[in-house]
């Protein structure tokens, strides 16, 4: 290897992809599996897998099973078994105890609605719980309960706001509310999982789209309540569409699936991630060995991609 990675010393620590099987991965989630796995395998890094299937209303097994065969088309290898969210409840319940014995959560009746008119009051910071829950008497919890109302559990947050120092977007400051820690219907809320399960995996590095940057402030302080270790954030900028928008499939050939059938491979897919990040250039084969020799977080772009499909008719996507 050369450049940064070869400078770099062994850690005992890891990096993960952590894709939920409600939809097929676009480019988008595959160009961020492809840079979580480099900047793992170039520190010395394990790297692992997570399937995160709360949501078990949307998650399909066998999209989770394509998921996972599309890394491997890639090259993308992982250690270990890969972890599913839903077989590890018991880990989530005890961290929700943890919480309360510690008297940090509480019962909250709010609907959809009446959060989003809470939010939107001129001294609240926007998108965050206000609290509104969170010192309701005994009676009226008693009485919401009787009308049917089933509670979400909250975390009573000890802060505001916190700052995070990430590897690529730098020092952050964000507000930390009242986060859900699971939901009226029981399903056991995202930024509690992803806490619980990174500490437990020993991820001590999250490569994530920097679309997630906002709920940092949120986990890093639950982890310090639940004494949890903190991974290094390094958040990469998006891929967006044509039209400057967040990729989706209303953008056309958007994931591999799509691309290999209008012929192009998965190395050629492989290649197209790699001039998006200027680790080779158009039409150049590279292999992932090429890649982790190439990678230098250091230079990596720092604003998004805009990925062009190809015009009807054409079977090249236009970067």
């Amino acid at each position: 290897m050369t450049g940064w990675a070869s400078a770099q010393t062994a850690t005992s620590g890891c990096g993960r992809f952590a894709p939920s099987p409600s939809s097929r991965l676009h480019l988008g989630n595959l160009r961020t599996a492809l840079l979580s796995w480099l900047f793992a395998r170039t520190s010395g890094r394990g790297f692992a897998v997570r399937i995160e299937d709360l949501d078990t209303a949307r998650s399909k097994p066998e999209m989770a099973d394509r998921h996972l065969a599309e890394l491997a088309a890639l090259g993308l290898d992982w250690d270990g078994p890969v972890v599913w969210q839903s077989a590890r409840g018991d880990a989530y319940a005890a961290a929700i105890d943890r919480l309360t014995a510690a008297g940090l959560t509480y019962e909250c009746f709010c609907t959809r609605r009446e959060i989003a008119e809470a939010a939107s009051a001129p001294h609240a910071p926007p998108g965050a719980y206000p609290g509104t829950c969170r010192d309701l008497p005994a009676a009226e919890r008693e009485r919401r309960r009787a009308a049917g109302r089933r509670p979400a559990l909250r975390l009573r947050a000890r802060t505001a706001t916190l700052t995070v120092d990430d590897a690529v977007a730098g020092p952050y400051t964000g507000t930390v509310d009242d986060l859900v820690l699971r939901r009226g219907d029981g399903t056991v809320a995202y930024n509690l999982a992803v806490v619980v399960d990174d500490a437990a995996a020993g991820i001590d590095q999250v490569v994530r789209g920097d679309d997630l940057l906002p709920s940092t402030p949120r986990q890093v302080h639950l982890a310090h309540l639940l004494e949890l270790p903190v991974p290094r954030f390094c958040h990469v900028p998006l891929v967006l569409g044509p039209r400057g928008r967040r990729l989706s499939k209303r953008d056309g050939a958007v994931t591999l699936e799509d691309l290999v059938a209008a012929g192009t491979d998965a190395g050629a897919v492989r290649t197209l991630l790699a001039v998006s990040l200027g680790l080779a250039d158009p039409g150049e084969a590279v292999s992932p060995a090429e890649l982790l020799a190439r990678f230098d977080p250091h230079r990596l772009p720092t604003t998004p991609w805009v990925y062009r499909p190809a015009p009807a008719g054409s079977d090249r996507p236009v970067r």
